[in-house]
């Protein structure tokens, strides 16, 4: 919403989701005219071994830095929270981001992405799901009780801003499961396209609705503020927030294993046929888990992580690659919903990739890692002027800043 403009990135937050339901539906519409049930065959069949070599250069990226960002999250709000236990000092190495990175992969990422099947993991996921909810609810309360006194950006409520191709990398991101959409296909009870159809439609409705109930709330809450990892805007001394960023840290670390099946599924059909023993299954998701824990502890801010990652892997999974399998597979006429659908997805895709990945790296989202915002030292404001700009605030942060270290 803060790089978009408010109302352009609700569109497009719903224009994503319908993009992401129908290119799932057509990833295994194409999977049935082709004969296939993996992604990477697919593609295979498809384009040949350029096709497939690309496709399993993306699908190994997008979910290893998707890892690499659960890291980072779980290292930034589970610090925050053991910070909150009485007698504990802040500075004590135990609670520092980089060992609970270590600590929460050794006792609990490792051990669960050592599963061979993914079925495995659906309690957890229903887990996952649970503690999501409560963290909305948490989001969606201080949007009530401490929007109201923090000043809106004098931009905040403009249409759209320069940065909406950036936006749509991350939205990508967030909606993006295609890399493993034919492993739980694979794992239905009788699957169908019908039956995985009204699975995708009701999936992406609900995730829809839980990502504009958190965009709505958490921009109204902080507007131009808004930091890549929400959480990174609340106050530490909020007990409330601390619960959710626990949730928050539970939750991502349950969903860590899940990109993990798909990184190593990857290697495996690359390099071991498709097929790994015992030993290998061991060995190869260690080093996997290792090389991700080693970088995240190198990488801090949350927000280009996820820009990089939805324009350069994420956009080509949702918006090219479904449309043009589908394109060289489908013998439907032209006129076709499916295939003028594909025509559109295909140039915007490209777009979006090539733009936004410009846009990324030329303006860089801002990072505050491990600050605290100024609106969380009141005695230092006064909430009198509602609409500030961008120069006033940067100058009372500053203020702020040499008063702290007076």
């Amino acid at each position: 919403m803060k790089q978009a403009g408010f109302p352009l990135g609700i569109l497009l937050l719903f224009w994503v989701s319908y993009v992401t339901d129908f290119s799932l539906v057509l990833l295994i519409k194409g999977g049935t005219l082709s004969g296939t049930d993996t992604y990477q065959s697919l593609v295979n069949k498809t384009f040949g071994f350029p096709g497939y070599l690309l496709l399993s250069v993306l699908q190994f990226l997008y979910p290893f830095i998707a890892m690499i960002s659960y890291n980072i999250i779980t290292g930034d709000t589970l610090s925050k929270v053991f910070q909150r236990i009485p007698g504990v000092d802040p500075e004590n190495v135990f609670i520092g981001r980089h060992f609970i990175i270590v600590l929460s992969t050794v006792a609990f990422t490792l051990p669960l992405s050592l599963y061979r099947e993914i079925a495995k993991l659906g309690k957890i996921s229903l887990i996952s799901t649970v503690l999501t909810t409560l963290i909305l609810g948490i989001v969606m309360a201080r949007v009530v009780s401490l929007g109201p006194y923090i000043p809106k950006t004098e931009d905040a409520w403009v249409f759209a801003k320069p940065n909406a191709i950036q936006a749509v990398g991350v939205m990508s991101f967030a909606f993006i499961c295609h890399h493993n959409c034919f492993l739980v296909y694979g794992s239905l009870e009788e699957p169908t396209v019908a039956k995985w159809s009204r699975i995708i439609h009701v999936s992406t409705l609900v995730s829809v609705f839980i990502s504009i109930l958190f965009a709505t709330c958490g921009y109204l809450t902080f507007t131009g503020f808004t930091q890549g990892d929400l959480f990174e805007n609340y106050c530490r001394n909020d007990d409330l927030v601390t619960f959710g960023r626990f949730c928050y840290g539970v939750t991502v670390i349950l969903t860590y294993p899940i990109e993990c099946f798909v990184t190593r599924e990857v290697i495996a059909n690359v390099f071991f046929g498709g097929t790994l023993s015992s030993v290998f299954h061991i060995i190869v998701t260690v080093v996997i888990i290792t090389v991700a824990t080693l970088v995240s502890l190198l990488i801090d801010c949350l927000g280009i992580v996820l820009e990089l990652n939805g324009v350069l892997c994420a956009a080509p999974l949702i918006f090219i690659i479904p449309s043009a399998c589908y394109l060289k597979l489908s013998e439907e006429p032209r006129t076709h919903s499916d295939k003028i659908m594909s025509c559109v997805m295909l140039p915007i895709g490209a777009v979006v990739m090539v733009v936004g990945f410009i846009m990324a790296v030329t303006n860089p989202q801002d990072c505050t890692h491990g600050q605290e915002m100024f609106y969380c030292f009141p005695d230092n404001f006064s909430f009198t002027n509602i609409s500030v700009s961008h120069f006033q605030l940067t100058t009372q942060l500053s203020v702020l800043n040499i008063s702290i270290f007076q």
